[in-house]
């Protein structure tokens, strides 16, 4: 009988220690119990206070929970004081960078030394042709961050612009996407170098392959990582471009301008996937005459053609949709690149002596015809350098001064609508909208001007997202503010 109350009180004992040692102190029991009180203590308060009779914690476990709370308030004190600062892991960051450069660098130069004087050109100018639309593509997506970053800098809202959701993709999200683009490619050149130098030819030319199709799962993936969001949106928007039978928007308009200029990109992309399907990668196959990947490729100027085809065909529903002539004329740029890329590839279909006296006077004249008007073009409308009306600028209206601007403009002397006495305000940004506004609209009614409306930068801004409905919108800040007193508007 004594054994089993001894037990009795040992498990209760136990059960009350393991509540004092480990529940919270809403949970504390009674004051009551024999094995909590020290002999000769007294109760103390529930906040830990002195003691004070009544109260139902013992002194016992005023030490447990305040060392509790003193483990509970350092830790975060001391959690801050293990992470490092921001600027040394941006430092380190940039060290590893530059040792993961040299290293790339070091490991490549030494494989290409390996190879025999003969071959080394070739394999060099094959490794090229892999990896550089890759290495281009990356610059661009740098640049494309700069811009960004510039566009945050400013007052210009480019989401607004593209018809962007709340969730588009930052600088610092592209700049990091950018950083990782260029950490894979150069590691995958260079082990493609390692590897064929070491004769390990199969390893090697699988290098290229793994990662043109890691780069295309990524941009087809269907799950919510990896920005599914714009990986979609940029994906929509090929689908457009390829098929612009909707009304041409500002995002459609700008990536098929984008996709001219790297067309030359397309051209290695097409070589390289051409090679690839028909396994001719690190092999000097394809510098056969006869090989089916060579210069003489049918498909080779229609890749290059098609971003030229695609503006095109927008320039012409652009057209359909507003009736503007300078659409046509736009669309006249990009037909004269057709003669000149098929013309280049005929020099690898007729003979020697045909090129010579025939198709390459063609190829010149069609290439000097495509060259000036691009840049008149370029200059006069889509670059819109007005600087140089400043400096070839006339007191009169000339034909010098609109060849050099490619529009006509008045002086004050010739069409006064504002008098002088006319309050004219300009929140900010006036030298932008002087040098970018391409036409004013002045609404009134009979002898009183009452608003103006300014149309601001490419022409594409406004006319291709009418989603925008305000010119604030898109560039805070840059609105003219008019208050005049005017009899007549002529």
């Amino acid at each position: 009988m004594k054994l089993s109350l001894i037990l009795q009180d040992v498990i209760k004992f136990d059960s009350n220690l393991s509540k004092v040692m480990f529940e919270s102190p809403t949970g504390i029991p009674s004051s009551h119990s024999p094995h909590l009180r020290k002999p000769g203590s007294k109760p103390v308060s529930p906040d830990l206070g002195a003691g004070e009779p009544g109260n139902s914690i013992q002194e016992g476990y005023v030490f447990p929970v305040m060392l509790g709370e003193m483990k509970s308030t350092s830790s975060p004190l001391h959690a801050s004081a293990i992470l490092p600062s921001p600027v040394f892991l941006w430092r380190f960051k940039v060290i590893l960078f530059l040792l993961w450069g040299c290293t790339c660098c070091k490991i490549g130069w030494d494989s290409v030394m390996r190879m025999s004087a003969d071959l080394r050109d070739l394999f060099l100018y094959e490794a090229f042709l892999y990896y550089n639309p890759l290495l281009l593509v990356t610059m661009m997506v740098w640049l494309w961050g700069v811009c960004l970053w510039v566009f945050s800098q400013s007052t210009v809202n480019y989401a607004k612009i593209f018809d962007l959701d709340q969730s588009h993709l930052t600088h610092r999200e592209i700049w990091k996407c950018s950083i990782w683009m260029t950490i894979i490619v150069p590691t995958s050149m260079t082990a493609y170098l390692y590897l064929y130098s070491h004769g390990e030819v199969s390893l090697a030319a699988s290098q290229p392959v793994i990662l043109y199709i890691a780069v295309a799962m990524v941009l087809i993936f269907p799950f919510d990582i990896f920005y599914l969001s714009s990986r979609y949106f940029l994906l929509r928007t090929l689908w457009r471009i390829a098929l612009p039978l909707q009304p041409i928007s500002f995002p459609d308009f700008f990536l098929a301008d984008i996709l001219t200029s790297m067309a030359k990109v397309f051209s290695d992309l097409e070589r390289s996937a051409c090679r690839m399907v028909h396994r001719q990668v690190a092999t000097i196959a394809w510098f056969e005459a006869d090989s089916v990947c060579g210069s003489h490729s049918a498909a080779i100027p229609v890749v290059l053609v098609i971003p030229y085809i695609w503006r095109l065909l927008q320039c012409l529903r652009q057209y359909k949709d507003t009736k503007e002539k300078t659409t046509l004329f736009n669309a006249l740029k990009y037909s004269t690149a057709v003669p000149v890329i098929f013309l280049s590839a005929l020099k690898y279909h007729v003979q020697p002596d045909q090129w010579t006296y025939v198709y390459r006077r063609l190829w010149l004249f069609s290439s000097l015809v495509n060259s000036l008007y691009s840049f008149y073009w370029d200059v006069t409308r889509d670059w819109d350098l007005s600087v140089f009306t400043r400096i070839f600028k006339f007191n009169r209206p000339s034909n010098v001064s609109y060849l050099l601007y490619g529009r006509q403009w008045e002086t004050a002397s010739h069409r006064p609508i504002i008098e002088d006495d006319d309050e004219v305000v300009v929140r900010k940004g006036s030298q932008f909208l002087e040098r970018a506004c391409d036409e004013i609209y002045v609404v009134g009614e009979g002898e009183t001007l009452h608003s103006i409306s300014v149309k601001c930068g490419d022409p594409f801004i406004v006319e291709q997202n009418p989603h925008i409905h305000d010119p604030d919108d898109v560039f805070p800040g840059l609105v003219i503010k008019i208050t005049p007193t005017i009899n007549s508007i002529s």
